[in-house]
């Protein structure tokens, strides 16, 4: 058994197969239309011009040394950003993230259907404002409308990109993939970065990688809904919440989660971030601390946002803050936009 233990899921899940093949992935139209979407917003990037330049050229050549089995995952360029807190991004060459597009355009279709409902992130149709949404559904379900006391478990991952550990993953990709070509791909784009150790680590800024922590935490989903039998649960990204009526279920279920966790997907709960409390009190979740009957930002991410309005106040600028500020109760922060 391989080290993620993927059998341990198949108490309670089968899982189904993918019918799709390799030749799908780097078939000539699908990595012309992958360029289609990933030419996008960056047109007038000086690499992204000069691979244009010569595309047809560049897709064949891709496609011959993928194969012939020629094909090796070039490097990164390391970048840091503040959104909010510091994350360190890795872009790939161009040709390394056209290849990402064309894997995510037939395996996102695939895995998407494997999902649970309440997962949200970095899937078509979710979203923060479509979790947050689930939030105040499950709350007023919960409390009764508001009407007795009840309780929300939140917890996050701990250095969560950077700890996804490749064997498990492979492992776990193992499970749907049949196709040994595919699958040999895939592991040439997971193993071409590594954070603080050899097999560990997805780079934030591979479009892939948004594909693959959804399906390493898919495994942890089915656990909670199907093992644990938690009906009312909320993921986004590593950030989860769980809802119930009865505090002390709730804190008996956190050295469960750890040991799945810790044992087969080798991750660990952020030890500083584990909360349980009521909903009437408001729960800190997705940037918004949530009411039952309403939600407000946090006190960082307002002053946050002031600044950023202060430093650029372009229309543009405050017109995208006033659509995020759009989905709370914001009149207040609202005014200081046009004092």
């Amino acid at each position: 058994m391989c080290r993620g233990g993927g059998s341990y899921l198949k108490i309670f899940i089968v899982k189904i197969k993918m019918v799709h093949k390799f030749e799908e992935i780097i078939s000539v139209e699908n990595l012309l239309e992958a360029w289609r979407e990933f030419l996008r917003g960056k047109s007038g990037k000086r690499d992204v011009q000069e691979f244009q330049s010569r595309l047809m050229d560049n897709i064949l050549s891709l496609r011959a040394d993928i194969l012939n089995g020629a094909y090796r995952h070039g490097g990164y360029q390391a970048f840091n950003i503040c959104d909010p807190k510091p994350r360190n991004i890795h872009k790939a060459t161009v040709r390394d993230r056209l290849l990402h597009h064309a894997i995510y355009r037939v395996l996102y279709p695939f895995f998407d259907k494997t999902f649970i409902a309440d997962s949200f992130s970095c899937r078509v149709g979710k979203g923060t404002h479509a979790a947050m949404n689930r939030f105040r559904a499950f709350a007023r379900i919960i409390s009764k409308n508001n009407t007795r006391t009840s309780w929300v478990l939140r917890c996050d991952i701990q250095k969560f990109f950077a700890n996804i550990d490749h064997a498990v993953l492979l492992d776990i990709l193992r499970s749907y993939i049949p196709d040994a070509d595919t699958l040999r791909l895939l592991e040439r784009v997971i193993e071409s970065f590594s954070s603080s150790a050899p097999g560990q680590g997805l780079p934030l800024g591979n479009l892939t990688s948004q594909l693959f922590v959804n399906v390493y935490m898919n495994e942890f989903d089915q656990f909670v809904k199907h093992k644990l039998k938690t009906r009312h649960y909320i993921r986004y990204a590593d950030d989860f919440v769980i809802f119930s009526e009865n505090r002390g279920l709730l804190e008996s279920l956190v050295p469960k989660i750890k040991e799945f966790l810790e044992n087969k997907l080798r991750l660990t709960l952020h030890p500083n971030k584990i909360f349980i409390n009521t909903i009437a009190s408001g729960v800190d979740f997705l940037g918004w601390i949530n009411f039952p009957d309403h939600r407000v930002f946090r006190t960082t991410t307002r002053r946050r946002m002031l600044k950023m309005v202060i430093a650029n106040p372009a229309p543009a600028t405050i017109n995208a803050y006033l659509g995020l500020l759009s989905h709370g109760n914001t009149h207040k922060i609202r005014s200081r936009f046009f004092e």
